[in-house]
Parts: structure tokens; sequence; C-alpha cells
């Protein structure tokens, strides 16, 4: 299993995956789920990716050499929108299924893969979407700035809470890290390390890539101090009047 997220606001986008794989509790691996095809000042786009890693990784070999020809006609470094970067990717998911499906199925393979899918193309505004495993997407709105991909239960509570289009990206990226975080700690299939992307709004290109290990001093710190900030506000909440009546 995995965690991803995207986070899109005004001053641009911040991406976030973990890199844990595993097919069993005995049968654990690390691979990178954040690819990046950029050519700087013209554009940079990031694809997130969840589910079943051979059909992922043929995915992503097309939108790197080519969905049809081959050709660089037909891959991410040549569309001309971040819709069309969707529908690519989408294209590309449904050939890998029509090609693989039928023999991974007869082995009972989930063949479920989920996409991330965000960026900026010079002269178009930056554009967040999901593309689900059918590959029909959405896209993320001022409503709902954010998509996740994985497991994306225990992360969602501080994107509802804290995240608007307005929040400046170093919060944001700070937000993400605390997303992950939460539920590394409530499901052992996702782990560090944890790769980051922040695309800057109208640079077009990759403003900052870092990898987090799991003993980065500021990754740990921030999982210390949020879980002990956690705590320290739960013990200071009230206890609800009606249990203090029935009490005295």
């Amino acid at each position: 299993m995995t965690y991803c997220l995207g986070i899109r606001l005004n001053d641009g986008i911040v991406f976030a995956a973990d890199s844990r794989t595993n097919a069993g509790v005995d049968n654990i691996s690390k691979f990178r789920k954040l690819f990046v095809f950029e050519k700087p000042g013209e554009r940079a786009i990031c694809v997130l990716t969840a589910g079943n890693l051979a059909i992922t990784q043929a995915v992503i070999s097309q939108l790197e050499e080519g969905l049809d020809d081959g050709t660089e006609e037909d891959t991410l470094y040549s569309v001309a929108s971040l819709s069309e970067a969707a529908k690519m990717v989408g294209r590309a998911l449904r050939n890998v299924h029509e090609r693989d499906d039928e023999y991974l199925r007869a082995q009972e393979a989930d063949t479920s893969a989920t996409f991330i899918v965000g960026g900026q193309i010079a002269g178009r505004r930056m554009r967040l979407f999901l593309v689900y495993s059918a590959g029909n997407y959405i896209e993320a709105t001022d409503d709902t700035p954010y998509m996740q991909i994985g497991e994306s239960k225990y992360g969602k509570p501080i994107l509802e809470r804290v995240v608007t289009p307005e929040m400046d990206l170093a919060q944001a990226a700070k937000c993400a890290l605390v997303s992950i975080d939460s539920t590394i700690r409530s499901n052992v299939a996702v782990a560090p390390p944890i790769d980051m992307v922040i695309i800057r709004s109208d640079e077009n290109r990759i403003g900052m890539m870092h990898r987090i290990k799991a003993d980065e001093p500021y990754y740990t710190d921030l999982s210390k101090n949020w879980g002990e900030g956690l705590k320290s506000l739960f013990d200071s909440l009230p206890t609800p009047s009606w249990l203090s009546e029935n009490s005295s």
C-alpha cells in the first residue's frame, strides 16, 4: 500500500509520497512513487502513483517513452495542458489494463491503480487532478484543494481542518508531512523515505525536491511535537458538563 497527496495553493503545489510497497509482512520493499516531467521554464509536471506496482511502473514508462508511437510527441513532455496530461495518464492506464489484465487476473492479482497529476505549463494555469483506475479523473478546486491516493483516511483530518488555497507553501509542506506521519503511525504499509516536490506558481520548473528519511531531525521532531501537542490539547479539553453533573 502507499499514501500520496498533492496540495494545490495560490502560490503553487506541494506533492508528497511515501516509498513503501509490500506483499505481506515478510516481503517489504521501497520504490519511488513520485515522478517528475520537467522542461525548466516551459513545464513542470508531477505524477504520484498508488496501486499495483507493475501497472503503475508500466504507465510511467509509457508517459516517459510515448503511448502509441514511442516518441516524445506522445509523452508528458509534449502535452499542451494539464487536462491533456490527466487524459494521457488515463489513456496510458487503459493501455496497460488492456494488455495485462487478463493475465494478472488469472493470478488473482489486484490490478487497480490511481494517480495524482499536477503542475503547470507556461501560459496555462496551475492544476491538480486525481486519475481513477478506470482512467477518468477529477480536478482539485478551491473548496477541496488537495488530492489523496492510497491509504488516505488517516491523514485526511488535518487536511480538512487546515488547508486553504491561501496557505503558504512552507505551511502546506509541514501539513503534508503531518498527514503522512499520521498515516505511518496508523498503517504499517506506509513508511519513509518520504519524497516531496514543490512547484511554485508561474515558474514552470521544480522549485524543490527532497527525500526525507526516517531519521531526519526535522521529521523526527515534527512527529514527536505533533504527538505531544495532540495529547496536551486533549488533556486541556473540558470534561462534558453532563459527566460532571452526574459525578456530583
